[in-house]
């Protein structure tokens, strides 16, 4: 136990050294064809470049950065894992407990996704459908360039703003923004409002320029219906969220074209299709349970007298 306790803190030591090495990026794969031979393990198995490529796609990204700074050392490791796991298998490990349920474990963690991705990829989407599902669900891609106006809140007594004043309270922000969007409609410069009063710094600096919102972008729905019911010029009412009120100008209304969504189409539909299957394999899963006491839930732990 402790030799082989001392391998494994070798091999750890080896891979945590290589993986904590310089922090440039690692070395390309090299260039070489796919069926030349890169070496030959101890038993005479040749080990090609085509090899290569196919195993460490799998592995762990320090053990990517390691397998090409140090290639000899990897081939090594590998090696030595095989050989240890053919000894065990001629020990017949493979087929003892727990060795056997982790080992089938395993197996059905890496074919059940695989699986499914070949569901995926066997189900042939037309260009029409495509085209379709895009004019059915164009809302999905629609995006609206915005410019901002932040005014922060804090319900903490002493709190103070970064500008060293004290930090306006949730009522007071909101009046605050409400004010800034009558002297927009007013006729003000928004620009100058933005400049004048955001707190956000980032888009202050850049004229109020905040982001380009997707409708599919993760954020609040109470914020993203109003932001997207917006007309090219038009300013929002001011939109609550955690810290603040934010006004929002649509700068400019737009739906992403067809060609920039595409793969995004046929993702989803490929998704779709797998779902319906997974949903059909789910419905047909079937398992009997004869013994009731097994299926039954424990009796909650009985409470003391007087607690």
């Amino acid at each position: 136990m402790k030799a082989l306790l001392f391998v494994f803190t070798l091999l750890s030591a080896a891979w945590a050294q290589s993986a904590a090495g310089p922090a440039s990026d690692p070395p390309p794969i090299p260039n070489i064809p796919d069926d030349e031979v890169v070496a030959i393990f101890g038993d005479g198995t040749k080990f090609t470049m085509g090899d290569f490529k196919q195993i460490y796609p799998i592995l762990p990204p320090a053990q990517q950065q390691m397998a090409l700074r140090d290639r000899e050392a990897f081939l090594h490791q590998w090696e030595l894992w095989r050989k240890v796991a053919k000894i065990a298998e001629l020990s017949k490990l493979d087929q003892e407990s727990p060795y056997k349920q982790q080992i089938e474990y395993a197996r059905m963690n890496v074919l059940f996704p695989a699986q499914i991705n070949a569901v995926m990829n066997q189900v042939p989407i037309e260009p029409g459908e495509i085209v379709k599902f895009y004019d059915a669900n164009k809302r999905k891609y629609s995006q609206v360039k915005v410019k901002a106006i932040f005014i922060a809140f804090s319900d903490a007594a002493s709190s103070t703003g970064d500008n060293g004043k004290k930090a306006l309270t949730e009522a007071e922000a909101k009046a605050e923004a409400t004010r800034l969007l009558a002297a927009i409609k007013g006729g003000a410069d928004f620009v100058k409002l933005a400049k004048e009063n955001s707190q956000d710094e980032t888009s202050r600096a850049k004229d109020g320029d905040f982001a380009t919102l997707h409708y599919g972008d993760n954020i609040p729905n109470g914020f993203r219906a109003a932001v997207f019911a917006l007309k090219q010029g038009e300013v929002s009412e001011p939109l609550k969220q955690p810290n603040g009120f934010y006004l929002l100008r649509a700068e400019e209304v737009a739906v992403r074209p067809l060609s920039e969504v595409r793969d995004e189409i046929r993702n989803e539909l490929q998704l779709a299709h797998a779902d319906e299957w997974m949903r059909k394999m789910d419905q047909e899963t079937k398992v009997q349970l004869v013994n009731p006491a097994f299926g039954s839930h424990p009796p909650a732990p009985a409470v003391p007298a007087g607690k």
